[in-house]
């Protein structure tokens, strides 16, 4: 229970940080000219960027996963069955009025 508090407060701990350290970039930029950032500079804060928030993630255990992929195939199947019913009954009907 500790473990997770302490987890929390890193959490706000960092992402206080970043959003001072976004804030502290736009009023610093505001008085100068806009500065040309490198593509690879760019390039390399988005994927550092996404190593961050891969971090945050809570990913499911597999015992989840595998509930979670048999409900998808239930669903897809069923609705598979529906409409194939609905498109036999729609083409019976068809057939009689001809």
């Amino acid at each position: 229970m500790a473990k997770k508090k302490e987890e929390t407060k890193e959490m706000k701990k960092d992402s206080l940080k970043e959003v001072s350290k976004k804030e502290t970039k736009k009023t610093s930029s505001k008085g100068k000219k806009k500065e040309k950032v490198n593509v690879f500079t760019k390039i390399g804060n988005f994927f550092s960027g996404v190593k961050t928030e891969f971090k945050r993630v809570k990913w499911p255990s597999k015992k989840d996963m595998v509930k979670y992929s048999i409900a998808t195939i239930i669903f897809i199947v069923s609705c598979s069955v529906f409409f194939y019913i609905i498109d036999i009954i729609l083409a019976a009907l068809h057939s009689l009025g001809n």
